[in-house]
């Protein structure tokens, strides 16, 4: 027994020297203190012991959600084309999607801006010429058409943009940087907001596009025109544009994480239009307001109540709002530029509008011109209701 001991203690000296060959700073106190280690000193006590239990994560969720995102994209990528613009300056590119068996594609207006030809070309390889049917300036929509063998031809499903939630998953397929057939995955990030319209008035000022999505999934440019999409594989919007505040070496603009696309019930609303009659038109109020939140400063300044609303800026001379009796903004303020005295308005047809975005949304999804809307107002603290008969951009 005495023998066996002393054998195994041999055999870990040895082990022990073999690794001190290749530990040429472990010194002799060290190579004792792994033949006779100390004691462990005592864990000292975790300076947050409250901290939450970590996330178990179950293996076959995971492997559920790959197969919802590899069958989704397997099943609409086919309906993803890019699109090849070719003008007098150059090239530029873009993506789209199949609309329907009759090979209409839908795009962004500013993917086929000038175009003297248009490419578009298939996942499956095929590329052929376009024609252009129609185009949207207000919100950044064009229609093309190719003519193809249908079985070329995937149309793809359109969803209910109102039926989002925020933080609902979507992914964006396209073309960035011309690398076909793309896809990135993110969340809406909020409904409801505003851009510049293309399309700009008499005085080169621009009309508002309405009921943008905003969302985190990567938007890069070649992107635009392309689909978002829910994770049944329905098209939930178009995107559009991007928000940055840097560029590459070229010049182009880098992702911030904020992308913004078309909500598909604008689409849905307008597409047909163009086809059948080449345009479709906006109603208009004739009202400008602030594309942002206001401040708690600026609404002392214009109410000793409100804190939300559309504080009307501005009303065009001549304009509904104007025939209606709103009244924007005429007195100078301790805040450059902003003026009080201004209208607020709080609801429409009965519906709250806390921001500008949620007012042009309502407005653009569900009326016309020619339709009258009744605004609740506060003039003066004072609520009162106006009536209003929409415009016609």
């Amino acid at each position: 027994m005495k023998k066996t001991i002393t054998i195994l203690i041999a055999l870990i000296a040895v082990v022990v020297l073999m690794s001190c060959r290749f530990s040429p700073d472990l010194n002799l106190d060290q190579f004792r203190d792994l033949v006779n280690p100390t004691p462990a000193a005592t864990a000292e006590p975790l300076l947050n012991p409250t901290a939450a239990a970590p996330i178990i994560v179950n293996g076959e969720d995971i492997r559920a959600t790959d197969l919802i995102l590899t069958n989704l994209y397997e099943r609409v990528n086919p309906g993803v084309v890019s699109i090849i613009n070719y003008t007098s300056a150059g090239e530029g590119s873009g993506s789209g999607f199949v609309y329907d068996y009759e090979g209409h594609i839908i795009t962004n207006y500013h993917v086929v801006e000038g175009a003297q030809q248009i490419e578009v070309d298939f996942p499956s390889g095929l590329k052929v010429f376009a024609t252009l049917v129609a185009t949207d300036l207000d919100s950044d929509i064009a229609v093309i058409k190719v003519d193809v063998a249908r079985d070329e031809l995937v149309p793809l499903p359109l969803g209910d943009s109102d039926a989002l939630k925020v933080g609902q998953m979507v992914v964006a397929i396209g073309n960035p940087y011309r690398l076909t057939s793309t896809m990135t995955l993110g969340v809406v990030s909020a409904k409801g907001r505003i851009l510049d319209s293309i399309r700009t008035t008499a005085d080169s000022t621009s009309y508002t596009a309405g009921d943008i999505i905003q969302t985190d999934a990567a938007i890069n440019p070649g992107n635009s025109g392309g689909p978002l999409l829910n994770l049944s594989g329905e098209v939930v919007g178009i995107n559009r544009a991007i928000y940055t505040s840097g560029t590459t070496i070229e010049g182009e603009a880098v992702n911030s994480g904020i992308g913004y696309a078309v909500s598909i019930n604008i689409v849905k609303r307008v597409v047909p239009y163009l086809i059948s009659q080449g345009e479709y038109n906006y109603p208009l109020m004739g009202i400008s307001s602030y594309s942002t939140e206001m401040t708690l400063s600026q609404w002392r300044l214009v109410s000793d109540t409100a804190t939300t609303g559309v504080y009307v800026n501005t009303v065009t001379p001549g304009g509904p709002a104007d025939i209606a009796g709103l009244k924007g903004g005429s007195t100078p303020t301790e805040i450059q530029g902003f003026n009080s005295g201004g209208d607020i308005i709080t609801a429409v047809d009965g519906k709250p509008v806390n921001v500008y975005g949620d007012l042009i949304s309502y407005i653009f999804i569900n009326k016309q011109p020619g339709d009258v809307i009744t605004l609740t107002i506060l003039r003066n603290d004072r609520e009162m209701e106006v009536k209003l008969t929409l415009g016609s951009r």
